[in-house]
């Protein structure tokens, strides 16, 4: 999903440089740092058990069906459709091979992951919570949480964008899951904004004018993403993904918009082709000698 190493348009920004030694070993650990791998691993089964019940397994509610539906595909015109969701299997998948990379020995004093290691735990966290408060109906805080969580991954972004990953591994693992996750949140974010707005009454008729003024600044946030990350494919390929899936819901289920669809739809490609457009520049460069 990355090429190993930064390309020169990464290394002219980083203000950073991996510390650890080729062997893994990076700086001196303390109690704290002993204890956050293994925090991270015991935090995921928890995550993906909530997950799970969230989706309706073990008999719980699903999350689009609580809050009298504010969350469901067909709730706004914002909402991607029901497919979209299924991104979320990859990301798990992503994290679980994250926190069983990140508690390897040769990895636990990785010093990009001192710096990270919290966060993602922060990130499994309040994906935990977004789901308690959703199944309980409490909308107003599920705004809260994922806005959280979205700072969370933001600055996850920052480290791993500011210090390069010393393996394609680590890119795939590291990268690519945390880069699938911080595009995905920041198109589901809009999407919980929106539905907490519809529910609380504000639903602007006709709606065709601020859901495309909207997807317009979403667009706008995918360029500057893929600018600030040098062209990572990974956050752009998920805000593609959830932007293609809002136009498919507008295209073909209420509420139904063309208008809307169209622009979602070219807001998909805009991402998509931006990041791809950096990431070829960056391949193209001479790196430093």
């Amino acid at each position: 999903m990355y090429r190993f190493g930064m390309d020169a348009a990464a290394n002219s920004t980083r203000t950073e440089t991996r510390t650890d030694r080729p062997d893994g070993a990076g700086r001196a650990t303390g109690l704290a740092d002993r204890i956050r791998p293994w925090a991270v691993l015991i935090a995921l089964p928890a995550t993906l058990a909530l997950a799970a019940l969230g989706g309706g397994a073990f008999g719980g509610q699903e999350v689009s069906s609580a809050s009298s539906g504010a969350l469901s595909a067909d709730a706004t015109p914002l909402a991607p459709a029901g497919p979209a969701f299924s991104i979320w299997s990859l990301i798990y998948l992503g994290l679980a091979a994250y926190a069983i990379w990140q508690v390897l020995p040769r990895h636990r004093r990785d010093a990009r992951q001192q710096r990270m290691g919290w966060l993602a735990l922060a990130s499994l966290v309040l994906n935990a919570v977004w789901i308690i408060c959703a199944q309980a109906g409490l909308l107003p805080l599920t705004v809260v949480v994922i806005v959280a969580l979205l700072v969370v991954l933001v600055l996850i972004m920052r480290v791993l964008v500011r210090e390069r990953a010393a393996s394609w591994q680590e890119a795939a693992v590291v990268d690519g899951t945390f880069g699938l996750y911080l595009g995905w949140v920041s198109v589901a974010t809009v999407a919980n904004v929106a539905a907490f707005l519809a529910d609380a009454g504000v639903r602007p008729e006709p709606f065709e004018g601020p859901a495309i003024a909207i997807l317009a600044v979403v667009a706008a946030i995918g360029l500057l993403l893929a600018l600030w990350s040098h062209g990572r494919l990974a956050p752009a390929a998920a805000m593609a993904w959830g932007l293609a899936w809002i136009a498919v819901g507008r295209a073909f289920d209420e509420p139904h918009s063309m208008a809307v669809a169209i622009t979602a739809a070219g807001a998909a490609v805009f991402v998509a082709v931006s990041a791809i457009a950096l990431r070829v520049r960056a391949w193209s460069s001479p790196g430093p000698a």
